[in-house]
């Protein structure tokens, strides 16, 4: 067997460079690069191979977290056809990874890290930045990717990278197991040399399948449509993976039945279209909670039931509720006693329609949801024109932007009180133009995501939604966005602190202790003195960022008129009223309250919140 002698470092870039996956006869490599910081871990292992290796590009990241957020959510803008690795070297650098590797695991999004590690010899430890046991020496920090990862392995050998690396691209490129996969990479191994088999750096074409639906489940699952007279679809992120938007909304006109979505499946349906409720949920309208109250069938598809999803349990209160979930992984398939329909969710909605000739929900269903779509546009309007003084609301500020956006731009987000707002209020025009992480809610995400959405598609302006908190955390990548090229237009809300934790500490009774950006009062002892004077705008600059400081709603408009002819990442500063929020609809979330407490708030929020645990549901 022919061979050719390489480090394991370079073995595993050439790997990389020649993975190639295909779906629908659409071809393409499967990794569009690698992410890295150098330190003594990786440096002269993968960092020597991709220096020699310059057609495999390597990216200069500020922060290690930052950069598998931006993979990950490169990954998710290609529906996760095509995905970064990610290197760095032992210790802090590896672990500053696990936080955005558990998110990219919890959003079923592919990304392989490679984190440096300790020497396998063992002779010199312990190593600079090793953690060391007394009871094992085979235990490092990345141990600590275990529960993060859809794969891990330690390479000890060289040749065991024959093995471990086709195992992390079948974990990669499967729809229902895909993730964080983790090889740590001892730094000796990573430089010594092997002669490993030619054939293993042969260009492979991984096929991403559409699974077909059992046929016999079909027909119990027509059944059940058909037998249904308040059926609701319920539209998760598979719906937006698979590429079924088009085939949804001919199932949905075929047959009658609305569409209320997730955060990840927002967008499945346009925003005016006569059948979309719009959001889910904790965060949903009142369409989509009254009818999914009422619903005597759930069609879930692609949908994990998160707890905003099934507002903890109290969403569905009908009690001949029954479930048919479509799903690609059989865990998220038979979630709340569903039929499960384990197979792709385009597939699996075509041959239900074909399935169901001559099913309708009838006109008066259909007027019902087609009404519910037209008041909540309506409200939507109202609070996009709230004429809020002396400072403007969040509301206003998602509707400024998102009038002035084109139907294919990106708005993204991930924490705080925005994702909310923006689940309820962002009129959804292509599947594409909605990009939220919202399975594992980071802060941070939001600057570094919007790189790698920008990086996915560079033709469709990008609009990073964040608020000051999330900056403070995280903004380190608006100096990565200027390095490459890729401009970003940063919408900055300043509400002077966390936001939507002040609101959640006030509906429990805490009046938003711990939420504010305020000095520590002399007198009271806590933090509720003046506000902290910081310069989002000085900051931002001072990264390299062209930016705009906006004082009200007409100068934020033409702030967005500026930024779209600015070249490089643009950051818009507005100050908002916290205190000034959407309102939730016909929906709750279970967040606990103190059963005893000193305050009369306190007591009061308890006895609420043990009547509205009465409504949650057990599906069996």
């Amino acid at each position: 067997m022919p061979t050719i002698r390489l480090t394991t470092s370079q073995a595993i870039i050439r790997f990389l460079q020649n993975q190639y996956v295909e779906r629908d006869g659409v071809r393409n490599p499967f990794f569009a690069g690698v992410w890295g910081i150098f330190g003594h871990g990786n440096l002269a292992g993968i960092g020597q191979a991709l220096h020699q290796t310059p057609e495999f590009r390597y990216y200069q990241t500020r922060n290690e977290q930052a950069m598998v957020h931006t993979a990950a959510a490169y990954a998710k803008m290609k529906n996760r056809l095509q995905a970064f690795a990610c290197t760095t070297s032992i210790g802090p650098g590896a672990t500053n990874m696990v936080t955005a590797a558990a998110g990219a695991t919890i959003n079923r999004l592919p990304v392989l890290l490679l984190p440096g590690d300790i020497f396998a010899r063992r002779n010199v430890a312990p190593v600079l930045q090793q953690l060391e046991m007394p009871y094992s020496q085979d235990i490092s920090v990345n141990d600590c990717f275990k529960p993060v990862s859809r794969y891990w392995d330690r390479l000890n050998r060289p040749e065991q990278a024959i093995y471990a690396l086709p195992e992390a691209m079948r974990v990669l490129t499967s729809q229902a197991e895909t993730g964080a996969v983790t090889l740590s990479l001892p730094q000796d191994v990573q430089a010594e040399a092997f002669d490993f088999p030619a054939e293993l750096f042969e260009r492979r074409l991984w096929v991403v399948p559409r699974p077909r639906p059992d046929s016999g489940l079909l027909s119990r699952a027509a059944e059940m449509i058909a037998a249904s007279q308040r059926p609701l679809i319920i539209a998760g992120g598979g719906v937006i993976y698979s590429e079924a938007t088009e085939a949804l909304r001919a199932f949905v006109e075929q047959t009658g039945i609305p569409v209320a979505e997730t955060q990840a499946g927002k967008g499945a349906l346009p925003y005016d279209h006569p059948l979309s409720l719009g959001a889910m949920g904790v965060t949903g309208t009142p369409g989509a909670n009254i009818t999914a109250r009422e619903a005597d069938l759930i069609i879930g598809i692609g949908t994990r039931y998160s707890d905003f999803t099934t507002a903890s349990h109290t969403a569905f209160q009908n009690p001949g509720v029954r479930f048919l979930n479509i799903n690609i992984a059989e865990f998220d398939a038979h979630k709340q006693a569903a039929l499960p329909l384990v197979a792709d969710a385009r597939v699996a909605l075509e041959e239900l329609a074909a399935a169901l000739p001559g099913y309708d929900t009838g006109p008066a269903y259909r007027a019902r949801a087609e009404r519910f779509n037209r008041e909540w546009d309506a409200e939507v309007s109202r609070i996009y024109h709230l004429e809020h003084e002396p400072r403007v609301s969040q509301g206003e500020v998602i509707g400024a932007v998102n009038t002035f956006s084109r139907p294919q731009d990106v708005v993204l987000c991930a924490a705080g009180s925005m994702p909310g707002d923006l689940h309820k209020l962002w009129r959804t025009r292509d599947p594409k133009g909605y990009h939220l992480e919202y399975g594992y809610s980071c802060m941070g995400y939001e600057i570094a995501g919007g790189l790698g959405v920008k990086m996915a598609d560079p033709e469709r302006e990008v609009y990073v939604m964040v608020g000051d908190g999330s900056y403070l955390m995280m903004n380190s990548e608006i100096v990565t966005s200027i390095q490459e090229g890729y401009k970003l237009t940063i919408v900055l809300v300043d509400n002077h602190g966390f936001a939507s934790i002040g609101g959640l500490s006030e509906s429990i009774g805490d009046e938003g202790f711990g939420t504010h950006y305020k000095f520590r009062n002399p007198e009271s002892g806590q933090l509720d003195g003046g506000y902290l004077p910081v310069d989002f705008a000085a900051n931002a600059r001072s990264l390299g960022a062209h930016v705009i400081q906006a004082s009200d709603l007409a100068s934020f408009r033409a702030a967005l008129e500026e930024a779209r002819e600015q070249t490089r990442t643009t950051v818009i500063v507005i100050e908002t009223d916290r205190d000034q929020r959407v309102p939730g609809y016909e929906s709750w979330w279970d967040v606990p309250v103190a059963e005893v407490s000193e305050r009369a708030s306190v007591q009061q929020k308890r006895a609420e919140y043990e009547q509205a645990l009465k409504k949650e549901r057990h599906y069996l």
